[in-house]
C-alpha cells in the first residue's frame, strides 16, 4: 500500500524548519521504521521551489513512480524533504500541469505568488500588500523604485545573529573550508543596495531577450517592445526570494538534513543513503553533506537535478580568483560514491537569469551598458545549466551515455540531461521538467542500485 499519498513505499516524510529544525515525529518514526521495514537503500529527496506539501507529494510521487520496477530486487525506502521553500505560481511545473494552473508572466503580484510569499516569509504581511500595491500601481519616478527595492530588500533580510544568515555565499577566501558556517555577515545582494531603476531595466530585457529567442525557436516572429524598469521589478522580488530561499536551503542542509543522516547512521549503520535534490534542493542536499558528523559515510550518491547555485561551489580554486574556492570545497569526498549533477540548456531560470542576478549582487560597478547573460561569461553560471566546474577529474557524459555505461565510482560526474529536461514556458524554462524515468534510472546508477 503506498504511503502518506506518494505511490511507493515505505514512504517518510521529513520537515524542517527555516532553521534547519527536525519535526521530532517524523524523525523518530523513520529511524525506528527504516529497520523494522528491512530497508536497504533509502532514497532522501529534497525539493526546490514548492511550497506546500501537497505540491512536494505530487512532485515525489511523480518522480519516484518508475523506481520500483527499474530496481524490482531491491529493498528501497524513500524519503521527502519538506522544508519552508516557495515557488512563483507563474513557473508550472510541466510533469503537474494539471494540477498547477500558469499564470501569464507580467509585473502585477498575482493571487497564488502572494499566498506564497505570506507562507515563505511569515509576519511580513504588511511588506508584502506595500510590495504588491506598487506593482499593480506601478508608480513614476526612480524615487518610488527605489522604495520599492527597500522594501523587498526588507522582505527577506535576517538579523545577523539568525541562524540561516550565514549560508548566502558560494565562495570562500582560499584559507581551507571552515568547519561551520561560512563567516562573517550574510552576503547581502548588491542588486538591493545599487540602482534599483538599472537593476529593474537590466531584467527586463534579459527577459524581453530570453522570451524573443523561445518565440524565434518556435517559429514565431517576437515583436520588439522597450523594456521599462517596472517590467522587471516583478524578477527582481522573485530574486530577491530566490535569495532567501538559497540562503535557507544550505542551512536546512547543514544544520538539519546533516546532522540527521548522521543520526539515521548511528541507528541503522547497515542502510545506504541516497542524497536527490531539484533546484534548491539540490543546495540543501550539498550542504547536507558538510553537516554530517565525522566518520559518517553512510551517503552513497548524490544526484543533483537542474541544481540552482554556483557551478564552482565544490572548485578548490576559482579560475577568476584563485584567492577564493567554491563554499563547498572537498564536500564531494564526503560521499562514498559520486556526485552526479544533471544540466540542461533548456533551463532558462539557470541559464538566463540567474547568472544576470549573481552578476548583479556580486558587483555594483556604474555601467553604461550592461551586457545581457550571454554575454556575461562562466563566472556567473549555475550547476543545472552547464555542470560541476573547475574539479580535476570530472567527468562528463550525455544522457544517453550515461545510461548505457557503468557511472564513475567517486568523484564529480556531469551529465547533459538536455534530451529530456526541455519543456517549459517563461520564465524558468525546463527548470522543473525533471519528472522522467531517464533521470530516475540516473539516481539508481549513480547510487548502484539494482
Amino acid at each position: 500500500m503506498a504511503d502518506l499519498e506518494v505511490g511507493v513505499t515505505p514512504y517518510w516524510e521529513l520537515t524542517f524548519d527555516a532553521d534547519g529544525d527536525v519535526d521530532a515525529r517524523q524523525r523518530d518514526r523513520l529511524l525506528r521504521e527504516v529497520v523494522d521495514r528491512g530497508v536497504k537503500d533509502l532514497i532522501v529527496f529534497a525539493h526546490g521551489w514548492n511550497n506546500d506539501h501537497a505540491m512536494a507529494t505530487r512532485l515525489y510521487s511523480h518522480f519516484f513512480e518508475p523506481v520500483p520496477a527499474l530496481a524490482p530486487n531491491a529493498r528501497l525506502g524513500y524519503v521527502g524533504v519538506l522544508w519552508p521553500s516557495m515557488r512563483f505560481a507563474d513557473e508550472p511545473i510541466p510533469a503537474l500541469a494539471r494540477s498547477v494552473v500558469p499564470v501569464s508572466v507580467g509585473p502585477a503580484l498575482d493571487k497564488g505568488t502572494r499566498g506564497a510569499l505570506l507562507t515563505a516569509f511569515p509576519g511580513r504581511a504588511t511588506l508584502i500588500d506595500q510590495i504588491a500595491r506598487m506593482l499593480d500601481q506601478q508608480p513614476d519616478g526612480e524615487s518610488l523604485l527605489e522604495e520599492y527595492g527597500r522594501l523587498v530588500r526588507l522582505l527577506v533580510e535576517l538579523r545577523p545573529e539568525a541562524p540561516g544568515a550565514a549560508f548566502a555565499a558560494d565562495t570562500l577566501p582560499d584559507s581551507g573550508t571552515p568547519p561551520g558556517p561560512p563567516p562573517g555577515p550574510s552576503d547581502d545582494p548588491r542588486m538591493f543596495l545599487g540602482d534599483t531603476a538599472r537593476t529593474c531595466r537590466e531584467f527586463a530585457r534579459a527577459l524581453a531577450e530570453d522570451a524573443g529567442a523561445a518565440s524565434a525557436g518556435e517559429g514565431a516572429q517576437a515583436a520588439p517592445r522597450l523594456a521599462r524598469a517596472w517590467d522587471g521589478a516583478h524578477e527582481l522580488l522573485r530574486q530577491a526570494t530566490y535569495f532567501a530561499m538559497k540562503r535557507r536551503a544550505g542551512s536546512v542542509g547543514e544544520r538539519g538534513l546533516g546532522r540527521m543522516v548522521g543520526r539515521l547512521a548511528q541507528t541503522a549503520p547497515g542502510v545506504r543513503v541516497h542524497l536527490v535534490g531539484h533546484s534548491f534542493g539540490g543546495r540543501l542536499v550539498s550542504f547536507a553533506l558538510r553537516g554530517l558528523p565525522k566518520g559518517v559515510r553512510t551517503v552513497k550518491s548524490v544526484t543533483l537535478i537542474q541544481a540552482a547555485f554556483s557551478h564552482y561551489a565544490f572548485a578548490a580554486k576559482l579560475p577568476q580568483d584563485a584567492r577564493r574556492s567554491g563554499v563547498l570545497r572537498g564536500q564531494q569526498d564526503r560521499i562514498d560514491g559520486p556526485l552526479v549533477c544533471c544540466h540542461s540548456r533548456f533551463d532558462s531560470a539557470l541559464g538566463t537569469v540567474y547568472p544576470l542576478a549573481s552578476r548583479t549582487a556580486d558587483d555594483d560597478r556604474a555601467a553604461t551598458d550592461i551586457a545581457l547573460p550571454r554575454l556575461l561569461g562562466p563566472r556567473w553560471g549555475a550547476l543545472g545549466h552547464d555542470g560541476v566546474q573547475a574539479v580535476s577529474g570530472t567527468k562528463a557524459f550525455t544522457l544517453a551515455d550515461a545510461l548505457r555505461t557503468t557511472l564513475p565510482a567517486s568523484g564529480c560526474v556531469n551529465i547533459d540531461a538536455s534530451a529530456v529536461v526541455r519543456r517549459g514556458g517563461a520564465p524558468a524554462g525546463a527548470h522543473s521538467d525533471i519528472c522522467h524515468p531517464e533521470l530516475a534510472r540516473v539516481v539508481l546508477a549513480a547510487g548502484r542500485i539494482r
